[in-house]
């Protein structure tokens, strides 16, 4: 019944040849017909009329017929697209030479020249056999294309810019300087699964000659896109590696859609989803939501973090890009591992719990084993079942904002003593992994270090170093930056840290040095207290948050006070909200109390008139 009254809609708006094509299209695909495709070509050399009434792309099952399939580089005005080539017979003279003319259609011709000598009926172009006006169509295409390139019985890889008679084996960066020194062929997107998926890829150079085939090539092929050979001989037919190890193989790749770069990873990767071309890169996001909910495979969560605090989900494939040799380690082999670091009570469900993960509207519910930062409470070291080569299970870092968990960057210098060896310490624990970006705005300093230099101290070194003067904007890919000042007289010196994150500005000190850090340079010393407050961002902006809290008008100033022992001084910094222009202005002062009375080492606001505490011309 409801088949009949879906018909019947369909045949009150499209005509019955279209509605005959709409139905054989749900479970098909478009392929042209060598033989008639190459006739037709030879009437119009020979200056003989075009037999208009044979179709020459046709509707055919890839499960019950033999075809050959190209894979090239698209070039966007060159190439023939679906309606051209149905229209072609009909054309004018002049529309239809302009269209042999192009470099689409020759690729086309003598890819059906190469099928009819292999002995294939059938060929299918992704440029003409694809009718992209309809949106329906190009999804399910894209959806279906891993398994068209699976199904051919050949792969035709056309490399367009190799002149050369042999296939190269060493990289050229003078001939392709913008393609890692190979063929733009291995740079592209696509290409990665019309590689992998097709047993039998011949390589054709610029004058279509044949060069080599996939398996005889694996060692080169592999040497240029990091896929195993056993993966391009045998295929992933049981051989599936870790996700994180497929993500890597597309790191180095780009697409001109900015969603392709996930949708051509889905045949890859056994996932399949909807098309939303416009999307951006919340179609990477998507992609890996879809692998979540089919697997169980923790390394999908083992990509690198390196600038900010952001979602447990990469942005894009070149984040996997070390991934190169990530495998999944077993369960037992795992908690072998931490079997001397988890309480005997934990060992008997640790198992369970690690073998599924959903998604809920908080986050990724996940059981995880964490050990917290010293002296933290809002970052955490988690291990993974997963591990780089013959290394220990890999360690992500997590950063705790409003009982949630978010990606934290991996902290620099590790022997810095940021984590505590193994031991007890180690936690099984439930958390929420968020797959929303956390809250952000960019934030505007504007900073009064006057004082400061009237009483002998400098500012030695600003990390990063791009960002000069008094005045600085902090963003999402710049979310902090260090000041490092040195008292004159006795060398010493402190870091004040301004940042951004969870869409809260905030403000931090740290005044004390170790031995080790004291004979640091000025650039060394500011970019390892860039990374020591860049790991602990959620608790320096808690602190101002809570303070900020507390204030009852809006219009207050925030002050906290921090020793410097070393010279018996006290470092006031105050910092008011301009909310006109959502600038924060930041006061530095020094000044001598041998005795450290009343130090709070926190953050207090003041409700206060603003215009009154600060002299507002000084700092307009």
């Amino acid at each position: 019944m409801g088949a009949s009254l879906i018909w019947l809609e369909v045949w009150t708006l499209l005509k019955v040849n279209d509605r005959i094509e709409v139905d054989v299209h749900l479970c098909s695909m478009r392929l042209i017909k060598v033989e008639t495709f190459l006739e037709r070509e030879h009437s119009i050399k020979e200056g003989k009329p075009v037999d208009r009434r044979k179709n020459v792309v046709e509707f055919g099952d890839d499960e019950a017929i033999e075809y050959a399939i190209l894979s090239h580089r698209w070039m966007e005005q060159e190439e023939v697209d679906y309606r051209e080539m149905v229209k072609f017979a009909k054309m004018a003279v002049e529309e239809r030479d302009e269209i042999r003319h192009r470099d689409g259609y020759r690729k086309i011709l003598r890819s059906c020249e190469q099928a009819q000598k292999d002995g294939y009926k059938w060929l299918w172009v992704d440029t003409c056999c694809i009718d992209k006006r309809s949106s329906a169509e190009l999804s399910e295409a894209i959806n279906s294309m891993y398994r068209w390139y699976e199904n051919a019985k050949v792969c035709y890889a056309y490399l367009h810019d190799a002149p050369d008679p042999r296939f190269p084996t060493t990289s050229d960066d003078e001939r392709y300087p913008d393609f890692r020194g190979w063929p733009e062929w291995f740079s592209r997107g696509w290409t990665l699964q019309e590689l992998i998926a097709p047993s039998t890829v011949q390589f054709f150079n610029t004058d279509w000659r044949s060069i080599g085939d996939k398996r005889t090539l694996a060692p080169t092929l592999r040497r240029i896109t990091g896929v195993p050979e056993h993966i391009l001989i045998d295929g992933l037919h049981g051989n599936r590696p870790c996700v994180a190890q497929i993500m890597s193989w597309a790191a180095n790749r780009t697409t001109t859609r900015v969603e392709d770069r996930a949708y051509s990873l889905m045949g890859l990767l056994d996932v399949n989803m909807p098309m939303l071309y416009g999307e951006g890169k919340k179609a990477f996001h998507r992609l890996q939501l879809e692998i979540i909910r089919a697997s169980n495979d923790q390394s999908i969560f083992a990509w690198g973090c390196y600038v900010q605090t952001c979602s447990i989900l990469a942005d894009d494939p070149s984040d996997f890009r070390r991934c190169g040799r990530m495998e999944l380690m077993g369960h037992n082999e795992f908690i072998e591992w931490f079997s001397k670091d988890i309480p005997e009570e934990e060992l008997d469900s640790i198992e369970d719990r690690l073998g599924s993960f959903p998604i809920t509207n908080r986050g990724i519910q996940i059981w995880l084993l964490l050990r917290p930062c010293r002296d933290s409470l809002t970052l955490f070291e988690a291990r993974l079942p997963c591990r780089d080569g013959p290394h220990p299970p890999v360690a992500i870092y997590l950063a705790l904002w409003e009982s949630n968990y978010y990606r934290s960057p991996v902290p620099g210098f590790p022997d810095a003593g940021l984590f505590p060896p193994a031991g007890p310490n180690l936690l099984l624990r439930q958390v929420y992994l968020r797959y929303q970006d956390p809250p952000h705005r960019n934030a505007t300093f504007k900073i009064d270090d006057s004082v400061l230099t009237d009483n002998g101290f400098t500012c030695c070194h600003t990390y990063p170093d791009k960002f000069t003067g008094n005045t600085l904007t902090l963003t999402s890919t710049d979310p902090l930056c260090v000041k490092v000042y040195s008292d004159g007289l006795t060398n010493h010196r402190f870091a004040v840290g301004l940042g951004q994150s969870f869409g809260k500005d905030w403000i931090h000190v740290v005044s004390n040095e170790s031995k080790t850090l004291a004979h640091l340079s000025w650039e060394d010393y500011a970019e390892h207290k860039y990374i020591e407050m860049l790991v602990r961002t959620p608790e320096h902006a808690q602190d101002m948050n809570k303070a900020r809290s507390r204030a009852e008008r809006s219009d207050q100033v925030c002050i906290m006070q921090a020793c410097l022992p070393q010279i018996a001084r006290i470092l006031q910094i105050s910092s008011v909200m301009w909310k006109s222009s959502r600038m924060c202005g930041v006061k530095l002062e020094v000044f001598y109390d041998p005795g450290f009375n009343d130090v709070w080492g926190e953050w207090t606001a003041f409700d206060v008139n603003v215009g009154s505490f600060f002299c507002t011309s000084h700092w307009h």
